[in-house]
């Protein structure tokens, strides 16, 4: 079974650039498709992006389209979100998840979920 650890959130302001971290143990993660969804206060939890096994293929939100990028390491078990331009409705606790599927924007195609990392802007 895997499990997931974010890192990497704050407090910035608007404009500023992040990146958090999903690290992986407990299974070969290259196997996993992984994602990235955030839950904003009182929302429901959202697709953010998305990356195949390789990291030859990604997918985004189109609200973080051009902004964010998706990224992985799997010798070293970590997937990536660098995010820059931040605007204040990027506010929200992020996750990261993990599932044997195709790419997906469907929270259901992720079998495994990290505990989440707070990423708060201020305009």
């Amino acid at each position: 079974q895997v499990q997931l650890v974010e890192s990497g959130g704050g407090l910035v302001q608007a404009g500023d650039s992040l990146r958090l971290s999903c690290a992986a143990s407990g299974g070969p993660f290259g196997r996993y498709t992984v994602g990235w969804f955030r839950q904003a206060p009182g929302k429901e939890r959202g697709f953010v992006a998305t990356i195949n096994l390789s990291g030859s293929s990604t997918y985004y939100a189109d609200s973080v389209k051009g902004r964010f990028t998706i990224s992985r390491d799997n010798a070293k078990n970590t997937v990536y979100l660098q995010m820059n331009s931040l605007k204040p409705e990027d506010t929200a606790v992020y996750y990261c998840a993990a599932g044997k599927g195709p790419l997906s924007y469907y929270l259901d195609e992720y079998n495994y979920w990290g505990q989440g990392t707070q990423v708060t802007v201020s305009s």
